[in-house]
Parts: structure tokens; sequence; C-alpha cells
């Protein structure tokens, strides 16, 4: 065998390696769903927002304070009627400008989820954002966008 032969081998085998870890680790980055309901017409940054879940139950959406600003403390909260979730996240991300990987887990306490975040400062500006609520039963994991309008420091 060559040394180009072995080094073009090691090569294909460096970029396979990296394509299986990419495909094992792309869940953590992008969110993914069994059911993704459409985005919400609520301005998650004025009020608290709610929507309806496939079996007809109802997810609320409030974080706070208000207004919604960047490298402040917020706190998260879900609250939920007519469905059972057994865990609870909320993956943010800015909806034209990737802003790195945000995804507080939710603690549960009677039928609540809170947690805490704190959104990065856009140095362009205003910047709109989504807050996918990510509930998962223990036969699906369902997707509720919601978004909301931040302005920079």
């Amino acid at each position: 065998m060559t040394r180009n032969t072995l080094l073009n081998s090691i090569i294909l085998l460096i970029a396979a390696i990296m394509g299986v870890v990419g495909y094992k680790l792309s869940p953590m980055v992008r969110p993914n769903a069994d059911i993704t309901l459409p985005g919400s017409p609520c301005n998650l940054g004025l009020q608290a927002c709610t929507t309806t879940l496939p079996n007809g139950g109802r997810l609320e959406l409030s974080i706070e304070p208000r207004p919604i600003r960047p490298l402040q403390p917020l706190q998260l909260s879900v609250s939920i009627t007519g469905f059972k979730a057994d865990t609870m996240e909320i993956d943010f991300d800015g909806s034209e400008m990737k802003m790195g990987y945000n995804r507080p887990v939710l603690a549960a306490s009677n039928g609540r989820f809170s947690g805490q975040t704190i959104l990065p400062v856009c140095v362009s500006g205003t910047m709109e954002w989504t807050a996918t609520v990510l509930l998962t039963t223990d036969k699906r994991r369902i997707a509720v966008p919601f978004r909301f309008e931040i302005a920079g420091r």
C-alpha cells in the first residue's frame, strides 16, 4: 500500500466517523418531534401565550419579566391542562440568525413546569426569536413554537 493510498484511507475514515457523530448529535442541536404544531400568533414578549394541543388539552407558556431583554435571567413557566407530559424543554433559537444551543429542561411540579434561561444579546439590534416548547409523553414528542422579538442592548 502506498503512502498516498494510506493517507486517503485515513481521511475517508475520519470523514465517515465525523458523519456518524454528526448524525447522532443532530437531535440535540435541532429539536425533532413527532408532531409540530403551527406557530402561535400570540406575542410572547408581551403576554403569556396559550395553544390547543392535538388531543384537546391546552398549553400556556409565560416568560418573565416582561419586556424580555437579553442578558437578563428569565423565568420560564409552562402549564398544561387535559394532557400529561413526562418531560418539558424549551428550545430558544433566533428565527433568522442561529444563536447557539439554548434548551433548558424544565422541572415539573403539580402540572406546571418551570425553569430559567438567559438569552444572548444580538449586536445587530432587534431580533426575532422562536421559543419551541418540546413536551414528551410516553408515546410521542410534540413541538409547540412561539415567536417574540427583543431589542438589542
